[in-house]
């Protein structure tokens, strides 16, 4: 079960997989033909570093809004930070931590997740 609570959108023919969790609280939108792997994580909300300031559960929790632009492939338990952008084409492997914003038909790994090589592409995107 996926429950959405802010305008968050997911693009045609998506496909997320077992166990996945969003945390919205900003907006998180998802491109079209997009595959998330199991388990993956997608975190809009965040707090305070300085524990005086995030006082427990009575501090405040900020958000910033991630996007994902289509044809992308995340890889099992995969973690996307707050205010990241991953651009088309993307291959996130499995275990990565995306704690930056990612140029199109890159693939990244790690934690955190770095550029490991190009995605080759057809440069052919009519599919629908």
């Amino acid at each position: 079960m996926l429950s959405i609570a802010t305008p968050s959108r997911l693009g045609k023919n998506v496909y997320i997989n077992f166990n996945s969790v969003w945390i919205d609280t900003c907006t998180i939108e998802v491109g079209d033909r997009t595959l998330v792997g199991p388990n993956c994580s997608f975190y809009s909300a965040a707090h305070p570093l300085d524990p005086v300031l995030r006082n427990g559960t009575r501090g405040p929790e900020y958000g910033k809004p991630i996007k994902i632009g289509p044809d992308c492939w995340f890889g099992g338990n995969c973690v996307v930070l707050p205010g990241v952008t991953i651009g088309r084409g993307v291959t996130v492997g499995a275990g990565s931590v995306v704690t930056k914003d990612v140029p199109d038909f890159v693939a990244v790994a790690g934690n955190p997740a770095r550029i490991i090589r190009d995605v080759p592409h057809s440069g052919a995107f009519t599919i629908s």
